[in-house]
C-alpha cells in the first residue's frame, strides 16, 4: 500500500520556534514574529496578521533610520563573540515601513539582545517584505545574552496561542459587522 507523500516541514519551522508578539505597543493586529534557532540566534519579522502583510498594501519605502542620531544600517559587529552590536530593548524600533496609503508602521525588537545584522535587500526589494515574511524578507537577526536566552520568550506568545488571538480577532470583526448591518 503506497504511503500518503508527506509535505517536508520548511526550513523555517524544522529549525526555529516561532513566537508572537501581538498588538505590539497597543496598536492593533500590529503583530511581529520572533523566529528562536536553538543557538540563540533570533530572526525578527512580520507575523503573517500584519497589516503590511494584508492584501492591497503596497509598500513606499523601508527605513532603517530610527532618529537623526540612529541608524540600524550603522551597526557593526566583529569578532566570535560579536562586539559592537548595538544593544536593543524589547520596544527598540528596528525600522519604519511606509506605505503608498499613508500608512507608517514602526517594527520592534520585541527581545532584548545584541543587533547583529539588519536585512538591507528589503530596502531595494520591498516586496521581499510581504512575499518571503518568515525567509528573504526578515527585518533583523538579534542575538540575545546567553544568561538571558532562556526568558527572552517571556511576554511572548507560542504558535498556539498566535492562533487563538487571531481566531478570536475574527470573530470580533463578524460580530461587529453583523451588528453594524443590522443597524
Amino acid at each position: 500500500m503506497a504511503e500518503e507523500a508527506q509535505a517536508c516541514p520548511s526550513m523555517v519551522d524544522r529549525y526555529f520556534s516561532r513566537w508572537y508578539k501581538t498588538d505590539v505597543k497597543g496598536k492593533p493586529s500590529e503583530d511581529h514574529c520572533i523566529l528562536q534557532h536553538s543557538n540563540r540566534i533570533c530572526v525578527i519579522t512580520l507575523a503573517e496578521s500584519h497589516p503590511v502583510l494584508q492584501s492591497g498594501k503596497k509598500i513606499k519605502n523601508i527605513s532603517y533610520q530610527i532618529s537623526a542620531n540612529c541608524s540600524r544600517l550603522q551597526n557593526k559587529v566583529s569578532g566570535k563573540s560579536k562586539r559592537g552590536g548595538q544593544f536593543l530593548t524589547e520596544l527598540a524600533p528596528l525600522c519604519r515601513i511606509q506605505c503608498t496609503d499613508g500608512e507608517e508602521y514602526t517594527i520592534y525588537s520585541c527581545i532584548r539582545g545584541r543587533l547583529l545584522e539588519v536585512n538591507e535587500n528589503i530596502l531595494q526589494e520591498p516586496s521581499l517584505l510581504q512575499e518571503k515574511p518568515s525567509t528573504e524578507g526578515y527585518i533583523a537577526v538579534v542575538l540575545p545574552k546567553f544568561e538571558e536566552s532562556k526568558s527572552i520568550t517571556q511576554g511572548l506568545i507560542n504558535q498556539e496561542l498566535y492562533q487563538d488571538v487571531i481566531s478570536k480577532r475574527h470573530k470580533a470583526a463578524e460580530e461587529l459587522e453583523i451588528l453594524t448591518s443590522t443597524v
